[in-house]
């Protein structure tokens, strides 16, 4: 005791209250101090592999019911007979995918540019981390062309008549069309909570008395990836959803905000391209920057300020010495003289640079052509027909 009395005298007072500290906070009980100093080891979590999500053994392909009848083989479809109804002969899907307990890394991870898992998606991948698609949500960085998918499909110029299927290349598609809601109070909640699984959502609208929603997401790919993970499932009842493309909304107010959003997306796009300093010039947030502006735009002036068009202006001719960097004159005149002689008479190929540029062909060009001329033979005339190829003779006894 005496041992460890001692070591607790000695020990600096800066020890003791940040061992204090650490002590009130992971614990309540009262500890004597002592003079062991608390290292703090983050662990970092090496990212799970991608579970299972379904038997390979459990998955097997039935036939659909006889609604006609010849079955054809290629569609998995009967035809002939009396016509069904496309939506109630619909099957509850087989799985779901469920993010937080499925997601992790598989063989796609390490392949840049490799696509999402179309069956991880629906919930009835078998491969798990062997998998060569990925086995997460698009995120921010996530970008593909606009030709495919997220998924590596292609898209189609046109939609299909019932607005299924991958899409259109034609018209970034953010919405997604959801039908055959079980309908509720609680509606756009359960909407909502469900939907909000795939992706950050950007604006949700809820028919309550016709079981219909239309789902905005931030990103296109997140609509993709919620189209095919939703189809044939169900909410908080047992519905089956009709997921699908929405069509485009012909509300001028939602015309004029989609229009606005483009015009922000290309805005910023500028402001990233643009230098820092530039831009807060132009959108005035820098008053330093605009009292210089207005002083150098002045040009020893007294009361002038040059607009945009010419103090930002590039070439030779710019007023601004920034502008005619990179436009030096490509030529300088012979001095007259030198060291006190005169120099002899430039030659003709020496004035020929010289020359006004003023047209659309420089000089050098311009002499090429001349060099280059080749006389062209006139075509001769053909000559004139001295009368009629045959004779002529009436047939009158007058004549």
């Amino acid at each position: 005791m005496a041992d460890t009395a001692e070591q607790v005298a000695t020990a600096p007072v800066a020890d003791q209250e940040d061992q204090e500290m650490a002590l009130a906070t992971t614990n309540t009980d009262v500890a004597a101090p002592t003079t062991k100093k608390v290292v703090r080891k983050v662990i970092r979590k090496k990212k799970r592999p991608a579970r299972v999500q379904i038997d390979s053994d459990t998955l097997t392909s039935e036939p659909p019911p006889q609604t006609g009848t010849i079955f054809n083989i290629w569609y998995n479809k009967w035809s002939g007979g009396d016509r069904e109804d496309k939506y109630l002969s619909k099957t509850h899907a087989k799985g779901r995918c469920n993010v937080a307990k499925d997601s992790g890394y598989t063989k796609a991870d390490g392949l840049p540019g490799s696509f999402f898992c179309l069956r991880f998606a629906r919930g009835i991948c078998t491969k798990g981390q062997d998998c060569d698609y990925l086995h997460r949500l698009p995120g921010t960085y996530d970008h593909f062309n606009p030709n495919v998918d997220c998924f590596g499909r292609d898209k189609f110029s046109d939609y299909r008549d019932d607005m299924g299927g991958v899409g259109s290349f034609m018209r970034q598609n953010r919405t997604v069309y959801v039908g055959r809601i079980h309908v509720t109070d609680d509606i756009e909640e359960i909407v909502a909570r469900h939907f909000a699984e795939w992706g950050p959502i950007e604006r949700t609208r809820v028919l309550n008395t016709r079981g219909v929603a239309f789902v905005t997401y931030v990103k296109e790919a997140n609509a993709e990836f919620a189209k095919e993970a939703m189809a044939h499932q169900s909410l908080d009842h047992d519905e089956i959803l009709n997921v699908r493309w929405a069509t485009a909304d012909p509300n001028p107010m939602a015309q004029a905000r989609e229009a606005r959003r483009i015009e922000e997306q290309a805005a910023e796009a500028i402001r990233r391209a643009l230098p820092a300093e530039f831009v807060a010039e132009i959108e005035g947030k820098d008053p330093e920057a605009r009292k210089r502006r207005k002083i150098e735009s002045s040009y020893g002036l007294e009361g002038y300020e040059a607009p945009d068009e010419v103090h930002f202006a590039r070439g030779s001719q710019a007023v601004n010495p920034l502008g005619r960097e990179g436009f030096e004159v490509e030529y300088q005149e012979r001095p007259m003289i030198e060291n006190g002689e005169s120099s002899e008479t430039p030659t003709q190929e020496e004035q020929q640079p010289q020359q006004e540029t003023g047209g659309i062909f420089s000089g050098s060009t311009l002499a090429a052509l001349n060099k280059a001329k080749v006389s062209v033979a006139s075509k001769p005339k053909a000559a004139a027909s001295a009368g009629p190829l045959v004779a002529y003779d009436s047939d009158s006894d007058d004549e």
